[in-house]
């Protein structure tokens, strides 16, 4: 794969090979990517969807997996631009939902609608350029599996959602929250933690709310 690390290297070649797949000014790849190359770098397993309506921005340099009997709603967006996006088995992926990697779902999770999960942060300390000219950091997102997020939630960079947790609609998740827990609010608070001891979910004292 030395031609590889030679384009890499090479800015004009760079440029002009991104050119070629994408086009000035635009994030979804060309057709012919869509149709030719995607295939064959990017899974989806059996019985996985993605419905007519959904906006797929994804290039050959980073992974888009679906996994089996996986659903990805209308009028979702997922780009795989700055980094990998992964969902597992079993997941739906709701109406309006905005998936930017670096992302990993896992299995039987579920994501209502207009949710946004984003692992790029643009970057804006230089004051003498404007922030789109200022390239991006990125910091990846991981929902565990049988999570359910409610509809309008944004998830930012950086952050772990633990196995079996209930994300409370309209919530901002700025820091990781455990798994088995219940969070609220803006920033998200958690509310709720299972307690395998007494079977029960249990709610947190107000006064000793943990900040995830």
């Amino acid at each position: 794969m030395g031609w590889v690390s030679k384009m890499k290297g090479n800015q004009k070649i760079k440029a002009f090979a991104y050119r070629l797949i994408v086009p000035k000014n635009q994030a979804r790849p060309r057709l012919w990517v869509k149709w030719f190359i995607n295939p064959f770098y990017h899974k989806k397993g059996k019985g996985a969807t993605i419905c007519r309506r959904t906006r797929m921005d994804v290039l050959p340099w980073n992974a888009f997996e679906l996994g089996a009997e996986s659903t990805i709603e209308d009028f979702a967006t997922v780009n795989n631009g700055v980094g990998a996006v992964k969902i597992g088995d079993r997941t739906r992926v709701g109406l309006g939902n905005t998936l930017i990697g670096p992302v990993t779902i896992g299995n039987d999770v579920r994501l209502a609608q207009n949710i946004v999960l984003s692992g790029l942060n643009h970057n804006y300390e230089d004051v003498s350029k404007p922030i789109h000219a200022q390239g991006v950091s990125t910091a990846p997102i991981v929902v565990e599996e049988e999570t359910w997020i409610g509809a309008n939630t944004v998830v930012v960079a950086g952050v772990t959602i633990g196995k079996h947790s209930i994300v409370a609609g309209g919530s901002v998740v700025t820091k990781n929250v455990p798994p088995y827990s219940v969070v609220v609010g803006n920033p998200a608070r958690v509310v709720k933690t299972y307690n395998p001891e007494s079977g029960e979910w249990e709610k947190v004292n107000k006064k000793n709310l943990i900040a995830v």
